[in-house]
């Protein structure tokens, strides 16, 4: 994953010119990943990840390429992340045995300065080797310039690696064509489930390795499943978390050993023509035009059933022969294969959408031949014939031809006409250097809910382009094959749910849309629906234009796939519903005011508002409850009556507020005497209520006897309030289930006869200590008496 640091400021276009010139100048520095043997447990390659300034707004890889790129100083930048590669690579003494692995940006290939890094080489002669990491992304975008660059890498002793292999089916494609040393499979080979497209892929690339000699490197390699996964694949190479991040020297952990890459040598064709590439002694046949036409199309077919894995290169002499029948044969396939080009004079950059072309220069040989090439992973051929300048009708004219299944001379073949394509105008944005990172933003991975892009033409093409800008729901496509998932398509009602411009979004993923506030939760949601294969429907707070005003996002994801059976677009349906999710937060808290004063007005119609304890009617209902258990259960249950000797006293000489300090005090001394089964209430003015349920019947009357004791006791300890010291005493009469009764109100009426039994001091009276009066405070502990427990 993306190695991330900085202080997270401004990033991409709002960092100015000056300031990428100022990282250029030298802010840029370099931290090293280790690549392991995997059979030997050494560190034999270190990979160099570029960083800005450390602290600064530019510190991030992702910030600083995009801030570049907005400026056009991407190859400024290109330049000094190598120049601090090797540097930085010296001065860590990272040199043989060991090898450094440097990335080339695409956009920039065909004039990376690859040249002026020798002189940074001579400074450690014979000590620094060199790997130059490729990605897919620059296949399909600049193929001539990346031959080129291939070539030159190879001229310099420098060995070649093809980054995220897997990620795009192009890479399988243009892997015979490169030729690399090292094949990175691309982390979610090593992290996510194995399924169909896992399998096409790894037998390619096995194929690929077993003929070549090339090696094959596992990235994200974070744990010991992704450790298995990887050796399971092929791997004889690992890089991830699991044995170290980025850092600005060795890992120092490991043991250094030695990468053995296979022998190669530069083999771009130049400007040879395909026919010139077959070998001394090939049969040569002659036939009319419309017998090439049958075998042309015979090929095309085999890309079709190739799929996005081919890689078909043709030539068409002058522009004319390119008719539109032609045209909608290639339309076609270029739907489904994976890069296809078409070379002729005359023909434009572009012949069809998808196409791609070139500008041939007018002694190219290529203009007297007809050449069609398919290269996939497990498939070559290629027609090769030259015209023999007959006259006569167009159908008639003769070719002198090779039909080929030699892979060396296809793919000789197919690199002389890739030597020749137009690079692209536009090409996919690319946020980071590093590794690649997991997806995280709106968009992500298979479902099982499985749409299947339809084949579609022109016609049909404008036609749905047409409804999707006519609705109201916001369209977005984003492009699977590409690294972090970038917008290719948003229609007009998505432009107005941004805030942004098609052309603002257009190359970025989803995530902008996010802010700090976005639900977490809900963004982990939709990560793990996309990893586990699965649509995801929900609302997610978004954020919309520079201004950022939050607005709250109903979205749809679904899957589209490619003829694989892979992921190729995720389509996107977004609206507007923040009055909706306003509408019913504002019902919410409504529903919570009336459940909070519901509650309140139980609690004031069953609670003492003074004391917090039971009322009443309260204790009434809890003591039925408790009766009704104990006929149940056989049980016992006591109802105890207090009241208060003295209390009238203490109001008449301090006021009611020193009063109802002292009720709060004897209700806190009594909550804690009890047991929590036990049941206490206040029934109004100076009198309390216990009940003890749970009372074994044959002690009963000594227990309640005994608490009433404890209780009384308690109650009559002095209470210091206001810095006077107030003592009351208590007279408590007892009434038992079922002796006395089997209600409240029976056990109730004989407790309450009782208590004045109590305080009237009769005799056979239940009673606690009583007393009263006023006295001046005494500086004498409160006696301690154990917890009441009958």
């Amino acid at each position: 994953m993306v190695e991330t640091s900085g202080s997270g400021g401004p990033v991409g276009p709002e960092a100015s010119a000056d300031d990428v010139r100022s990282v250029v100048a030298g802010g840029v520095r370099s931290v090293f990943q280790p690549i392991l043997d995997l059979d030997s447990g050494r560190v034999v390659a270190y990979e160099a990840l570029a960083r800005g300034p450390v602290g600064s707004a530019l510190e991030r890889p992702d910030a600083l390429f995009a801030a570049a790129r907005s400026h056009g100083l991407l190859g400024e930048l290109d330049r000094a992340c190598r120049a601090a590669a090797f540097r930085g690579a010296v001065e860590a003494g990272l040199l043989a045995p060991l090898t450094l692995f440097v990335n080339v940006e695409p956009e920039v290939l065909d004039a990376a300065p690859l040249d002026e890094l020798l002189a940074l080489a001579e400074e450690a002669p014979g000590q620094l080797r060199v790997v130059v990491e490729i990605t897919e992304r620059a296949l399909a975008a600049r193929p001539a310039e990346l031959l080129r660059t291939v070539d030159r890498v190879r001229e310099l002793g420098w060995g070649v690696a093809l980054d995220d292999v897997g990620a795009d089916a192009l890479s399988l494609a243009f892997m015979p064509l490169l030729r690399p040393d090292v094949v990175k499979l691309d982390l979610r080979l090593v992290q996510e489930r194995p399924g169909p497209a896992v399998a096409q892929i790894m037998n390619a690339v096995n194929a690929y390795a077993e003929s070549t000699g090339a090696l094959v490197l596992a990235e994200g390699i974070e744990d010991e499943r992704h450790l298995r996964v990887g050796r399971a694949l092929g791997a004889r190479l690992g890089q991830g978390w699991l044995f170290g991040r980025p850092r600005p020297g060795p890992a120092p952990v490991y043991e250094t050993g030695e990468l053995s890459l296979p022998a190669r040598t530069g083999e771009h064709p130049g400007l040879t023509s395909p026919f010139a590439l077959l070998g001394a002694g090939t049969e040569l046949r002659r036939s009319p035009k419309s017998l090439l036409i049958e075998l042309s199309k015979q090929l095309e077919r085999e890309a079709m059933r190739l799929g996005e894995t081919a890689v078909v290169a043709a030539t068409f002499q002058e522009a004319r022969h390119f008719t539109p029948a032609t045209a909608g044969r290639y339309r076609d396939l270029v739907e489904r294969a994976g890069f296809v080009c078409a070379l002729g004079e005359g023909l434009p950059a572009e012949p069809v959408p998808g196409l791609r072309g070139a500008e041939l220069d007018p002694a190219d040989p290529v203009r007297g031949e007809w050449d069609v090439v398919v290269v996939g992973p497990h498939f070559s051929a290629a027609l090769l014939a030259r015209d023999l300048g007959d006259g006569g009708p167009d159908l008639d004219r003769t070719f002198e031809y090779a039909l080929t299944y030699e892979r060396g001379t296809v793919v000789a073949a197919a690199r002389s006409m890739l030597s020749r394509v137009a690079p692209r105008a536009e090409l996919p944005r690319e946020e980071d250097r590093g590794t690649a990172p997991a997806p995280s933003g709106a968009v992500g991975a298979s479902s099982p809910s499985r749409v299947v892009a339809p084949r579609t033409t022109p016609a049909g093409e404008a036609l749905l382009h047409r409804a999707l800008s006519a609705t109201t729901s916001g369209i977005t496509i984003a492009d699977m094959r590409r690294p972090d998932q970038p917008l290719v398509y948003v229609n007009a009602a998505f432009e107005q749910l941004s805030g942004y411009r098609a052309e603002e979004v257009l190359g970025r993923n989803c995530r902008f849309l996010q802010g700090p506030d976005c639900d977490r939760d809900v963004v982990d949601a939709i990560r793990s629906a996309l990893r586990a294969g699965e649509e995801w429907r929900g609302t997610l707070l978004n954020h919309r234009g520079p201004e950022r005003t939050p607005w709250w996002n109903e979205i749809y994801l679904a899957p589209v796939l490619g003829d694989d059976g892979r992921v190729a677009q995720y389509i996107g349906v977004q609206n507007d519903v923040t009055a909706r999710v306003e509408a019913q937060r504002q019902l919410e808290q409504e529903r919570d005011r009336a459940r909070s004063y519901l509650a309140r007005i139980e609690q004031l119609a069953y609670t003492d508002p003074l004391t917090g304890l039971a009322n009443r009617r309260r204790v009434e209902e809890r003591i039925e409850a408790a009766l009704a258990d104990a006929r149940a259960d056989g049980h016992a249950v006591a109802l105890l009556f207090c009241d208060l000797d003295g209390f009238t006293s203490v109001n008449d000489a301090h006021g009611h507020a020193v009063g109802d300090e002292l009720l709060l005090a004897l209700a806190g001394r009594l909550r804690d005497r009890l047991r929590r089964t036990d049941l206490l209430a206040r029934l109004g003015g100076d009198e309390f209520l216990v009940a003890l349920p749970g009372l074994d019947p044959a002690t009963a009357a000594a227990d309640a006897a005994r608490v009433a004791g404890h209780l009384g006791h308690d109650l009559a300890r002095p209470v210091v309030l206001g810095g006077v010291e107030v003592v009351v005493g208590a007279s408590i009469g007892t009434a038992l289930h079922p002796a006395d009764g089997a209600t409240f109100g029976e056990l109730l009426h004989h407790a309450d006869q009782r208590m004045y039994v109590s305080k009237r001091g009769l005799p056979g009276a239940r009673s606690a200590p009583a007393g009263t009066g006023v006295r001046v405070p005494r500086q004498s502990p409160a006696s301690a008496s154990p917890a009441v427990r009958p």
